[in-house]
């Protein structure tokens, strides 16, 4: 992910304006003005799951990041967008500006990496997405992570945020439904714990194979 288009789209709620392009032509709204409202009842599952530290990777301005620091566990969110650091720390919550692939706190000792709103496509390459996150978690931790509806295939490649008329730099980035995150997964020494849906959205729990 860059930093660049995806702070644009903070600065301005408009629901309308702000779309993720691919490479292909596919456009995909990008749900701003849900990222900066309160937990939703899907944010709310996946604190439900979190049971010690936790790592939101992605964290936009911070609703997750929040509600995590709210239940009692020890949170911080990470983003390479000062925009959204900012937001999430205005909001009363720990978040960090770093590329997730670098250096971060407390490497090895997170129980929980969660990856919502479609931030397993970070980078494009899922499965060396999840295989940075086994090395970020200690043995007995967990991802958590949202995924496309069962049916919806894969995708990779470049992709860019349009907001109105501005059109920020491409970057690689991935999509993943249900069906086809066993093996990326496994390759990064994962093991699907559990598939679920939470209303229209579907969430899974990997854990350290």
């Amino acid at each position: 992910m860059t930093a660049d288009g995806f702070g644009t789209a903070l600065c301005h709620r408009d629901a309308d304006a702000h779309w993720l392009v691919q490479a292909d032509g596919t456009r995909l709204r990008l749900p701003v003005e849900r990222w900066h409202g309160p937990a939703e009842p899907a944010t709310a599952a996946v604190v439900s799951r979190c049971a010690g530290p936790t790592l939101d990777l992605g964290c936009g301005p911070g609703r997750l990041t929040v509600a995590l620091a709210r239940a009692g566990l020890t949170t911080v969110g990470v983003d390479v967008s000062a925009r959204a650091v900012a937001l999430t720390r205005e909001r009363g919550a720990v978040a960090v500006q770093a590329d997730l692939f670098d250096r971060l706190p407390a490497e090895g000792r997170w129980r929980h990496v969660v990856l919502l709103d479609g931030n397993i496509g970070i980078g494009g390459e899922p499965a060396r997405l999840l295989r940075r996150c086994r090395k970020l978690l200690r043995p007995d931790g967990t991802v958590l992570v949202e995924l496309d509806p069962p049916g919806s295939g894969t995708w990779q490649g470049r992709a860019r945020v349009v907001s109105g008329r501005h059109r920020g730099p491409s970057f690689g980035w991935a999509r993943l439904d249900t069906r086809a995150v066993h093996e990326p997964a496994a390759t990064a020494g994962l093991v699907v714990r559990e598939l679920h849906p939470v209303g229209r959205r579907w969430f899974a729990e990997l854990a350290v194979g």
